[in-house]
Order: C-alpha cells, then structure tokens, then sequence
C-alpha cells in the first residue's frame, strides 16, 4: 500500500464512503483533533506509568479510532433511506462511558478532596495529561459543532466530554502517585 496518493494534492480529502470535502471541513479538524488526542495519550502511555493505566490508556486508544471513523464517515452514506445502516462502523457504547467514570471514582478515592483548581505541571508526565485533556476538550469542541451542523452518533461526543475529566482525574492521580507538587490556583484578593 503506497502511503501517498497524490488525491488530496489540491486541498481534498476523501471520508469514509467516498465523498470529497474540502481539507479544512470542520469534520476533517474534528476526526484530526481526535487523531492528534490520541497521539498524546500514547505519549502518556509511554512513560513510566502504573502498568494499569497503559492498558487504559490502549482502550481508550481504540475506542478514539471508533469515534474518529464515526466523525469521518459521511452521514449520508452512513445509512440507507431505509434506515439500514450502509457501512459497518463500530459504536462507542454506554459500557465504554461507564468504563471512564468507573476509573475516575476509583482514582477519586485514593485522592485528596479538590478545594481549587490545580495549575497544570508539577511533572513532565502530568503535564502531557494535561496537554491531552485540552487537546480532548478541543476535540469536543470541534466534533460538538459538526453535531449541530450532521448529527452523528451521540455516544461519540459523550465519550469525548467523559474522556476530559477522565484525563484531569488522570492528571491529579499521576500528581500523587509521582509525589509531584500539585499547585492549587488561588486567586489574589485585591
């Protein structure tokens, strides 16, 4: 398989069913935004981690490939006029949300209650978490507009938005587990 095509040299892209749309198409920056999150999470998955959290973090992974073949694929090919479904794509499902907050209230447990925002840092790794989450709520943002524009699957950006706070919850965890120093925001009194 030849890695270019020389079909996208003048600004196009192909979605999943065939159809061209312009490069800069708010599903191309939605389904993209999605592939950039999960080139960070593995970042974070490459670094000296609790083995528990890579196999997430892996899960996770796959389960950003479904949500970016949803975002990529055009709705009207998606399903027939009959509405069969057209192309075989798999779908995020409740058990996959319910995964996310399940590893959120085990981490909660073990954490100290939040009494302010935390500044992002303190280590390197809880850093790329935190790069992650913006990414993932960037991500969100993007595929939350595409909804209103060509409604899609809506457990797909329900993943997304749960996939934020799992990374912020990550974030604090990896904060304690690594002994970093989580700096509360405080805001100055003037």
């Amino acid at each position: 398989m030849k890695i270019y095509t020389k079909t996208g040299d003048k600004g196009t892209t192909a979605l999943f069913g065939g159809t061209r749309v312009p490069k800069h198409h708010i599903r191309i920056d939605s389904y993209g935004t999605v592939d950039e999150l999960n080139s960070h999470l593995g970042l974070i998955r490459d670094q000296d981690i609790d083995e528990h959290y890579q196999e997430l973090l892996i899960t996770v992974q796959d389960k950003l490939f479904i949500v970016g073949a949803i975002l990529a694929t055009d709705p009207e090919k998606a399903v027939l006029k009959s509405g069969k479904e057209r192309l075989n794509i798999e779908k995020i499902s409740s058990a996959d949300i319910e995964l996310l907050e399940q590893e959120m209230d085990t981490m909660n447990e073990a954490l100290p209650p939040m009494t302010h925002f935390v500044l992002p840092g303190g280590h390197q790794t809880v850093s790329f978490c935190h790069i992650a989450r913006c990414v993932c709520r960037r991500a969100e943002r993007l595929a939350s507009a595409l909804n209103e524009l060509e409604p899609f699957e809506p457990n797909a950006l329900t993943y997304l938005n749960r996939l934020s706070d799992y990374l912020f919850v990550l974030a604090r965890k990896l904060s304690y587990d690594l002994q970093a120093n989580e700096i509360k925001w405080i805001p100055e009194k003037k």
